[in-house]
């Protein structure tokens, strides 16, 4: 909900990225992000799961890098209010990115065999 509200406000008024308390709730909120998915990424490769997207743990962790790179996309823009062609490409690459992983698991037969059977049912 923090990141939803965070750039809620952003869309209502791009510079209040600018403004010191939106800049350090944004800080902390990327940290817990980075340390809890740079702890998703410990765990999964305790657990030599290479294969992250079949995992919750995995998925959670793509969330998580998602969220933080959004974030961390908001909190440079106070700089730049209408931003560069890397800050725009970086912007569509992760607002595209859970479509296509989607996509990607969905075509892929090998990993929806592995499926619930509630997963299976549910297109």
């Amino acid at each position: 909900m923090i990141p939803a509200v965070l750039t809620l406000l952003v869309g209502l008024n791009p510079l209040v990225t600018g403004n010191v308390i939106w800049k350090r709730v944004s800080a902390v909120h990327v940290f817990f992000c980075v340390v809890w998915a740079a702890s998703l990424a410990y765990h999964l490769m305790l657990q030599a799961q290479w294969n992250v997207l079949q995992e919750e743990e995995g998925r959670e962790l793509f969330g998580l890098v998602i969220i933080a790179t959004w974030m961390s996309l908001c909190h440079s823009s106070s700089k730049n209010p209408v931003g560069g062609r890397i800050q725009l490409v970086v912007a569509t690459v992760i607002a595209l990115f859970p479509f296509t992983a989607w996509l990607y698991i969905y075509i892929n037969k090998e990993m929806r065999s592995s499926w619930p059977t509630h997963c299976k049912t549910v297109i």
